[in-house]
């Protein structure tokens, strides 16, 4: 076969083989036997072998043809993959419709969609060829596990039109792939995967591609992310054309006209779930019309347009062997029930949260007890109540202890608080913890710092302290079991590399109390470096429009203190950034041509993209929203410009088109 047959058989065995995949995997109706498959599968092999500058990223001899990584490259996603906020009963999905309608005009439709038990991934095209597949993160960032998603059939290499976008939906591994992958664990006496979630995520975090390949995983596609040229004008819609693409929906969402028919549709799936070969743990509410969605924005966790309609938590009995005690990074002692291991909810419960010692006596819990136990919102697993008829008389009943169990320190109960707390700062408990906290993504992010690894450090008297980490010496990380040099240099190289870390994510790290990541955000804005937030007053802290007296004066004396100073001036001169990196708001543009105006882009842009022209505008002074209402200031408008032109006009407001931005922008 010469190079001109070969390339014209090699296409023709990528589009039958793309085809029979996606009527395979995707429709679930093969149009042809296994043997026919396999036997193209290999005349493609055959010919690449022979010409293999023939080979290209979207051949179906690719899906397992990478060689495994030393780790996962780091991702950032440019729309947030925020989660969702969640509802737990018909009210709360009431009170959902109740928010939609107050925040955005018009009549509200809403989109339906089972909630998958898997793992939130991104799926890159350009051109209408998988560039790139990424972990959801922390929402943020995450990891590009592209070789991973590639052995994933129901995922097309190429698409049915040229489209570059990105799409968004759950990896997952069926009930029957679970069961085999467990029955095969057992047999060589390995510990099996909890539930299919975890089977998922740890099989697409495998730096083997071939054992990701081997796992049987699939996925359903239900939203978009980064789509410059977007036409689309409702979420059902995306749904359709992402089908139209080739990629795999949920065949069960439903466009519902109004919350009861959403009640509705979310009842008859609290039986019905179990006959699905999948699990799912709740479904998902979207309100339809994308520019409501953009109208109605999001909150600093989650969008305002969707919500998550939780299934009830499954309830099981089981016995209370034990109560041991923890000690956070705050030095709360927290009581947890040691159980008779009980499968709850997907996975085997041994451990359950008691919370506090005022729960355990109003519940009257004691050691030995039968007890009900649920997972809280199908995650963390609590004691709900004591079955009182199963009791012996043997029963112990469970008094808190005067004294820390780590450091000996007496216990006290601050002013309005339930829970005792050890407040000696020197507790190793509270410092091992306070260090876990520090490494954590949403601080410095320190990758190859886990918990088991800090506990070691510290357990080996490396580390007593966040300086400590950076004072880490290659020769003294070598002496330990299981570090060997190249996983030192490494961990190494990522401590060094977080002193660059913009000012927010250091004070978050430093687990002032009530400063979470969005106010150590806020905080790191508005002051713009370490020194001038340590020298702040109680009263310029709390004059922040999101800092309230509480947190303010938690700051303030957070940092009095004097081993606080000591920390930050021995951090600095190790070399750790101490100053926002992002665009304080006073720097910010106020007298721009945008400056204060509600800004709407309609149509499809040719000279910027709309990603590019929102940014112009951001960074401008103006705020994007998606629907036209009395109060837009400026219509931007594109070719096929369509209802938002024709409202804008209804309105008198200003239009301009693309050209007109693009000179304004250059002026």
């Amino acid at each position: 076969m010469d190079k001109e047959q070969a390339n014209q058989r090699h296409d023709e065995l990528k589009k039958l083989l793309e085809k029979y995949s996606y009527e395979y995997y995707v429709l679930d109706k093969p149009t042809v036997p296994d043997s026919e498959y396999d036997e193209k599968l290999r005349e493609l092999i055959n010919i690449e072998e022979e010409h293999p500058e023939l080979v290209t990223p979207d051949s179906p001899t690719q899906r397992v043809g990478a060689e495994p990584l030393d780790q996962f490259e780091k991702v950032q996603h440019e729309i947030p993959m925020l989660s969702l906020g969640n509802a737990f009963n018909e009210q709360e999905l009431r009170d959902f419709d109740r928010r939609v309608r107050e925040g955005a005009d018009g009549d509200i439709s809403y989109v339906c969609e089972l909630k998958i038990d898997g793992l939130a991934v991104s799926l890159l095209y350009e051109d209408g060829i998988l560039v790139r597949g990424a972990t959801r993160g922390d929402g943020t960032v995450g990891e590009d596990i592209t070789s991973n998603l590639r052995t994933i059939r129901s995922i097309p290499l190429r698409l049915t039109h040229p489209e570059t976008i990105e799409v968004r939906g759950e990896a997952f591994m069926p009930k029957k792939s679970f069961n085999a992958l467990n029955e095969e664990k057992e047999k060589k006496e390995e510990a099996p995967f909890a539930n299919p979630r975890n089977a998922a995520a740890g099989s697409l975090r495998q730096l083997d591609p071939k054992i990701a390949a081997s796992r049987n995983l699939d996925i359903f596609l239900y939203g978009v992310g980064l789509w410059e040229d977007e036409w689309k004008e409702t979420h059902s819609d995306r749904l359709d054309y992402l089908e139209e693409l080739g990629l795999k929906t949920n065949p069960e969402w439903r466009r519902l006209k109004d919350i009861e028919e959403v009640i509705d549709y979310v009842t008859s799936w609290v039986d019905r779930r179990q006959d699905l070969d999948y699990e799912i743990d709740g479904i998902v509410v979207k309100v339809d019309q994308l520019d409501q969605q953009e109208t109605l924005g999001f909150t600093a966790k989650s969008p305002r347009w969707a919500t998550a309609y939780k299934f009830p938590a499954e309830e099981v009995v089981t016995k209370l062997r034990d109560i041991h005690l923890t000690v956070g990074r705050t030095g709360v002692v927290t009581p947890t029930a040691i159980l008779d291991p009980v499968r709850v909810a997907g996975t085997t419960v041994q451990r359950a949260s008691l919370h506090n010692e005022d729960l355990i006596k109003e519940r009257d819990i004691r050691i030995g007890d039968t007890v009900v136990i649920k997972k809280a919102g199908d995650i963390i697993p609590e004691v709900l109540r004591v079955v009182e008829d199963e009791r012996s008389g043997g029963e112990e009943p469970f008094s808190m202890p005067e004294t820390c169990p780590e450091c000996g320190s007496d216990l006290v109960r601050l002013e309005e608080e339930v829970a005792l707390r050890c407040i000696n700062p020197n507790c190793p408990a509270q410092l091992r913890e306070a260090l876990i906290h520090f490494v954590s993504r949403n601080a410095m992010d320190i990758e190859g710092l886990g918990e088991k690894v800090i506990a070691h450090l510290f357990h080996e008297e490396l580390i007593h302290n966040i300086a400590d980490l950076y004072k880490l010496k290659k020769e003294d990380l070598l002496e330990l079991d299981r570090m060997g040099e190249k996983s030192v240099n490494n961990l190494l190289t990522a401590i060094e590399q977080s002193k660059e870390n913009s000012m927010e994510k250091l004070l978050f790290g430093l687990g002032v109390r009530y400063v979470g990541t969005k106010a150590a955000k806020t905080l790191s804005e508005h002051f713009g470096d370490m020194d001038r937030l340590q020298k702040a007053s109680a009263e310029e802290l709390e004059a922040i429009p999101e800092i309230g007296e509480k947190m303010a004066d938690s700051i303030h004396r957070y940092f009095q203190r004097e081993e606080v100073t000591r920390l930050l001036s021995e951090l600095s001169d190790l070399g750790l950034n101490m100053e926002y990196k992002g665009m304080k708001k006073s720097e910010q543009a106020s007298d721009s041509l945008f400056s204060g105006k509600t800004i709407v882009l309609t149509g499809k842009m040719e000279i910027y993209s709309r990603s590019e022209a929102k940014k112009h505008v951001e960074a401008l002074g103006g705020k994007v929203t998606g629907s036209v209402s009395k109060n837009t200031d400026l219509l931007i408008a594109g070719a096929e410009a369509g209802s938002k032109y024709t409202k804008a006009e209804e309105l008198g407001v200003e239009i301009w088109n693309e050209q007109q931005f693009a000179e304004a922008l250059q002026e």
